[in-house]
């Protein structure tokens, strides 16, 4: 082997890391500290990465599990990953100012499966239990709801009209695994309805192909992301699935192990759509350190998209903005 070859190099993904509705979330929480002050109170983790989390808390929010803990007349934030109708319901009756970050990419599903049982079908929602985008977005309808968790599960589903039925899914898929679940719910349910457009997020798919073209190519690809995400969660399997010799997916720099370098030269690293790039840069400096300082850019797709904050605190940025022109007068 020549020296070109066996030369260490990295290839780094892009698209990666933040999506615009991270960006969104995360933005809302931050101006929401600076136009109320601390604490604000966010229900959920506003997005599922942990140094985001820890470096909102420092700032002043305060994260808690259930409406009900947060005192009255307090301001909440609703994550990401969307609500149930019922937590609107609580945060009203608790006299909460609540502020809807909700992505906009799952308010579709969420409307799509209003719409879909107003019309009384049966709607197969593919995603994984427990999850809180489904929890959320089963919230919608639950009487014509049913959770279809992987291709396997599609065998159990009960219908009422086999000739009434549609499926949807949680937004943070693997695309080929939920392309998977529909072939196999088709074989059940040969009149089967699609939704009018993709629900599997733009940020999700455009990670899942950067990686997909990396991993073949690669001994072995860090994924930076947290465990509980599932977006970071898919580009690890997806990444394996597509080739890589080993992948692995870390929080922080410290948790990269010295032996998953043994005999590798090419390595692939992307991040999850929750990701800081303050955090894939540790990863970066940690493989530079060890002798991997050729870091070659692979693009696969530009983003350019970007969401408005929620209605709510633009309302409120709006009137002090007002309130500031009035006062120079």
């Amino acid at each position: 082997m020549t020296a070109a070859t066996t030369a260490r190099r990295v290839l780094l993904a892009a698209p990666r890391g933040y999506c615009a509705g991270v960006d969104r979330a995360v933005i809302t929480v931050e101006k929401a500290l600076e136009q109320y002050g601390a604490p604000v109170y966010v229900r959920k983790q506003i997005v599922h990465n942990k140094y985001v989390v820890q470096t909102l808390e420092k700032k002043g929010a305060i994260f808690v599990d259930e409406t009900d803990e947060v005192p009255e007349n307090a301001i909440v934030i609703f994550s990401a990953h969307g609500v149930a109708p019922v937590v609107h319901e609580e945060a009203a009756e608790r006299r909460l100012a609540s502020i809807d970050a909700t992505c906009p990419l799952v308010t579709k599903v969420h409307k799509e499966a209003v719409r879909y049982a107003k019309d009384d079908y049966d709607i197969l929602l593919i995603g994984h239990d427990g999850h809180e985008e489904v929890i959320g977005t089963m919230g919608e309808a639950p009487d014509h709801m049913h959770l279809v968790d992987g291709p396997a599960d599609a065998a159990n589903v009960k219908v009422r009209d086999e000739s009434k039925v549609v499926w949807l899914s949680q937004t943070t898929l693997s695309v080929d695994e939920t392309m998977e679940t529909v072939d196999a719910l088709k074989d059940r349910f040969p009149n089967l309805l699609s939704p009018p457009s993709d629900d599997i997020c733009y940020a999700t798919q455009n990670r899942q192909v950067a990686i997909k073209q990396i991993a073949a190519d690669a001994d072995l690809v860090i994924v930076v992301g947290s465990r509980n995400s599932s977006n970071s969660i898919r580009l690890v399997e997806v990444a394996l699935q597509a080739g890589a010799g080993a992948s692995y997916l870390v929080d922080f720099a410290e948790e990269c192990e010295e032996g998953w370098l043994d005999g590798v030269t090419t390595v692939g690293v992307t991040s999850g759509a929750s990701v800081p790039e303050i955090l894939v840069d540790g990863v970066l400096d940690w493989l530079a350190a060890r002798g991997f300082a050729d870091v070659q850019v692979v693009t696969s797709a530009e983003e350019s998209i970007q969401f408005s904050l929620p209605k709510e605190l633009r309302r409120d940025l709006r009137a002090e903005a007002a309130a500031g022109e009035s006062a120079k007068r």
